[in-house]
């Protein structure tokens, strides 16, 4: 007997059926039926569902001889099922990886419940996403579990049939059966939370739920949607046979007279033409259906006595107020951006009519992300050797809450901004600022970059049409404000001169970010790898992989349980994703099982450099900066060709030759996990490649970068009585994570594993 069988109904889905399948079929957790009925499909779905029957013994077809609908459909598919639990997946949607394992553990904890609901995502034809609303409610219940008397609020959930999970058991006693006609969902998923004896809830997302452009029944509007009457009928005619549910039925009536207005007021549902009949047939099933003594609740008052004595002509003209209202305060704020944009350029304007501070320098980092990389290493050491410099700091207001406490800052868009915009000196970034900071004669730009390019920058991306997603035009503008452009070594010095033709100075300094990974300590480190919860003497591994210009989202490359799993207790798995892409359910939900360590916002990547013992990556500039610390990379490149072709690259990463490849190369999982197992990851082949890259690509990475960008940029000192680098053979060697617990455990001073040189004046 499976655990989960999964009820498929199949109508006109052929584009979207096999993805559904896959996304079946895929998961990790295989004690699984698939029981898919074919609903008489016209199209090619049939023939579709026989050949992964053919391929798949855990696939079931039901070939129905009429078409009988989804809920009829999925009828048939239940009375064939065998699994422990049911589970419904409507055939354009599909499930998420992980889904099943996490559902099963689920209901595990939760001590087999009669009812999990779980959570869901909406995806859009351009190809974003959204998070469902009910994530933190779902997460609130932890593992308890409850039934609806114990938490009502569970009858707020989205009522629908394919994010819950069933015990067969429960639901063949109970008898439940879906209605046909459209919204078929809502009795029966009302039906089951008020029978069941225990409920749990689980905050993954595990479904898909895909939004298709044409073709949605909920978006698109006629007389079917007045199948939603028959359908609440089907519920209240249950609560007369079951009179033990008899408590259940106000709260049940108030969620059904909530659906009913919410259908009328979509005009993707209701046409207005149909707006009278449907609120009539809506009174008229208030009125049968009210509870004895019901008092509605304060949001549903008004609605309830319009319903109640069946008088549409007030509740259309408060529609129309409302909708009046509604369109109102959205034109006033459509036009107030456009009257506040006018009034911040007057401002601007007059603002750059006065005097420059000259002691105030502006840092921003990552588009106003916040203080990092190298903009932060370079105002940490302004701080002392420019100390009459004012830091100010542009910031997005989602994230002023995590800046460093004291931290001066601006917001984009308000006064201060463009006052600070307008007059300060310097401005250090490692990105462009905005198209609209007007550059005066006189203000310093500082662009400290924020990588080594492996893959193609500036006017180079052009042939590439993944990644020319820009106007070059508008390009060459913003690079016509640098002053100064950064440089970590003399391959990037010579890649920005050719795609980023301007006039400014190159600095070749190193990057500021790296002087830590030069100046280091074993008691740093060794703090560093605690607050990540990194037991001692385990090895610390960091997953950082880069984005893709050819895919949307965090698409980890990598089955990271299955990796863990092979690595072995041995081993600790931190992973961090690009800053481009959001939270990750399933990289949190690896997290929250203890399979790895989820270090995707964390504040510094330089710590997460400085605790592991490797570094694993595909196509990064991390591996650059990491390669400073002498410590084993792997590269792990199942798309290489792809990402070569789409984005381009000025070196082959993988040809194995010294100063290309920085040490082992895999393209599969189980070619990494044997790199790690079998010790070839700092064997000395390893340790010959990573030499060779470190001496090309951290040629000037000594400790001291920060301090020749201060000394240069913002104190104007000439290039030639800056800091001299020092060679490599010469600079102090920071301790690896080993070194530095058996330092820190022998004696509270860190280790002398090298020399360390004077401070440079």
């Amino acid at each position: 007997m499976p655990r989960f069988s999964v009820v498929v109904p199949v109508f006109k889905v052929q584009g979207y059926l096999r993805e559904c399948l896959d996304s079946v079929l895929g998961q990790s957790f295989t004690d699984i039926e698939v029981i898919a009925v074919d609903d008489n499909s016209p199209d090619h779905s049939g023939a579709i569902l026989d050949e992964y029957a053919a391929r798949d013994p855990r696939v079931r077809v039901l070939h129905l001889t009429e078409n009988v609908g989804l809920g009829r459909a999925r009828n048939t598919g239940v009375e064939h099922a065998r699994g422990d639990y049911l589970l419904f997946l409507d055939s354009d949607d599909s499930y998420l990886p992980g889904a099943l394992a996490a559902v099963d553990r689920q209901l595990t904890a939760c001590g087999t419940p009669d009812v999990l609901i779980f959570d869901h995502q909406r995806s859009y034809w351009d190809g974003h996403t959204e998070a469902s609303s009910y994530g933190a409610q779902l997460a609130a219940v932890g593992t308890q579990t409850f039934t609806v008397a114990e938490n009502p609020e569970l009858l707020t959930l989205f009522h629908v049939a394919w994010n819950k999970a069933y015990r067969r058991a429960f639901y063949l006693r109970e008898g439940f059966r879906f209605e046909p006609g459209l919204y078929e969902d809502a009795p029966l998923s009302n039906e089951a939370l008020v029978c069941a004896a225990s409920i749990g809830c689980l905050p993954r997302i595990c479904i898909d739920y895909r939004q298709r452009h044409q073709g949605a029944i909920t978006r698109s509007p006629g007389r079917r949607h007045f199948d939603v009457f028959p359908q609440y009928a089907s519920l209240f005619a249950f609560l007369e046979r079951r009179p033990e549910l008899a408590a259940y039925r106000p709260l049940l009536f108030e969620r059904v007279v909530a659906h009913l207005i919410f259908c009328i007021r979509r005009r993707e549902r209701v046409r207005r033409a149909d707006r009278r009949a449907y609120f009539r047939q809506a009174a008229r099933l208030y009125r049968e259906h009210i509870p004895p003594g019901f008092t509605p609740p304060r949001s549903r008052a008004r609605d309830c006595r319009l319903l109640a004595r069946n008088t549409y002509a007030l509740f259309a003209a408060r529609e129309s107020v409302r909708r009046s209202a509604g369109l109102a305060r959205r034109s006033v704020r459509a036009a107030r951006p456009g009257v506040v944009r006018a009034a911040h350029r007057l401002y601007y304007a007059l603002q750059r009519q006065l005097p420059l501070q000259d002691d105030v320098a502006v840092y921003s980092a990552y588009w106003n992300r916040g203080v990092a990389c190298n903009p932060q290493a370079i105002e940490a050491r302004a701080r002392e050797l420019a100390p009459h410099l004012r830091s100010v700091w542009v910031v997005r207001r989602e994230a002023v809450p995590s800046l460093p406490p004291g931290t001066a800052h601006v917001v984009p868009g308000s006064w201060s901004y463009w006052r600070v915009l307008a007059r300060a000196r310097y401005f250090v970034n490692n990105v462009n600022f905005h198209d609209h900071l007007v550059k005066r004669p006189g203000q310093i730009h500082v662009m400290t970059h924020h990588g080594t390019p492996l893959k193609t920058m500036g006017l180079d991306q052009q042939p590439y049409p993944a990644a020319a997603q820009m106007d070059f035009g508008k390009l060459l503008r913003r690079v016509g404000r640098w002053d100064l452009s950064v440089t970590a070594n003399p391959h990037s010095a010579e890649v920005w001169d050719r795609v980023f033709p301007c006039g400014y100075e190159d600095l070749p300094a190193g990057y500021p970010r790296n002087d830590r990974y030069a100046t280091a300590t074993a008691e740093e480190i060794t703090a560093v790898r605690a607050r990540l919860g990194v037991p001692r003497g385990r090895i610390a591994l960091l997953y950082a992989p880069t984005a893709r210009d050819y895919r949307r989202g965090f698409v980890p490359r990598l089955d990271l349980e299955r990796l863990s799993a092979g690595l072995g207790e041995e081993y600790v798995l931190l992973v961090r994703t690009h800053y481009y892409y959001g939270r990750d359910s399933v990289l949190r939900d690896l997290h929250a099982r203890g399979l790895v360590r989820d270090v995707s916002r964390h504040p510094s990547v330089e710590d997460l450099c400085l605790a592991a013992d490797a570094l694993i990556t595909d196509y990064s500039s991390l591996m650059f900066d990491y390669a400073n610390l002498d410590r084993p990379l792997v590269i792990h490149a199942p798309d290489w060709e792809s990402y070569r072709d789409t984005r381009g690259a000025y070196f082959d990463l993988l040809s194995g030759r010294p100063g290309e490849t920085p040490g082992p190369v895999t393209r599969t999982e189980d070619e990494l996990t044997a790199v790690f197992r079998s010790g070839t990851w700092r064997g000395p082949e390893a340790r010959a490649l990573r030499a060779a890259f470190r001496a090309r690509f951290c040629p000037w990475d000594d400790g001291h970068a920060a301090e020749r960008v201060v000394r240069r940029a913002l104190l104007g000192e000439p290039s030639d009585a800056l800091p001299p680098v020092i060679p490599p053979a010469e600079r102090r060697r920071v301790p690896t994570p080993e070194e530095a617990e058996a330092a820190v455990t022998a004696h509270p001073a860190p280790a002398d594993l090298g020399p360390t040189p004077e401070p440079l004046n």
